[in-house]
């Protein structure tokens, strides 16, 4: 477990994080976290952001094909 000091900051106070936790949490420079306190404990989580069309595109390559997934046959009167 890691023990940190409470710093005066200009007018507030903060923590350090230790690089090795920033690191295994995949944290930068700039993130935004989340604070809560819950049972008399401090909870920090990374900020949720949501990915832009061409993120989620550069996940798969910059490929996408309706034609991969199999949708049955048809029952109906589907236009093909």
């Amino acid at each position: 477990m890691e023990q940190v000091a409470i710093r005066a900051w200009g007018n507030s106070q903060g923590i350090r994080i230790p690089k090795e936790i920033l690191t295994q949490l995949q944290l930068n420079i700039s993130d935004v976290l989340e604070l809560e306190v819950e049972n008399g404990a401090i909870i920090l989580k990374k900020k949720f952001v949501h990915k832009t069309f061409e993120q989620r595109l550069a996940e798969y390559g910059g490929k996408i094909s309706v034609c991969d997934f199999d949708w049955g046959e048809p029952e109906g009167r589907e236009i093909l």
